[in-house]
């Protein structure tokens, strides 16, 4: 994973294709798309529009090192960041990642949280951050 997200982030994409098994399968819930594939997987992250960095902030992997998921943070700039206003836009994910007996990954979710204003009325039970 620490490979992947270096790679991801110095867009080495020959690198980061090195991480993943030619049958990887991409998922995104929110907008309902699914990318199926080594060389669509890559070029999808290749023709991304703007220019974004990513945090990671935290890996949690399995016991066996075939399931794990990952929080990070990214920066985008350019013509993503505009669609939502001026200047760079701060996002949060979620991802989760399976791999093959080789160490490669077999399969990526992404879950790109929109934050939001709680309900009113639960301000006994929770604090804000």
């Amino acid at each position: 994973m620490e490979a992947y997200w270096t790679a991801a982030e110095a867009r080495d994409w020959s690198a980061f294709g090195a991480t993943l098994a030619e049958g990887v399968v991409y998922d995104l819930p929110q907008t309902r798309e699914r990318i199926l594939g080594k060389e669509r997987y890559l070029r999808f992250n290749q023709e991304y529009p703007g220019d974004w960095h990513v945090r990671v902030e935290r890996i949690v992997v399995d016991a066996e090192g075939r399931q794990a998921a990952a929080r990070t943070g990214f920066t985008v700039t350019g013509e993503q960041a505009a669609q939502v206003g001026d200047g760079p836009e701060e996002m949060d994910a979620i991802h989760f990642f399976t791999f093959d007996e080789q160490g490669l990954i077999t399969g990526v979710t992404d879950f790109w949280p929109e934050s939001y204003e709680p309900p009113a009325g639960r301000e006994h039970l929770a604090e804000r951050y």
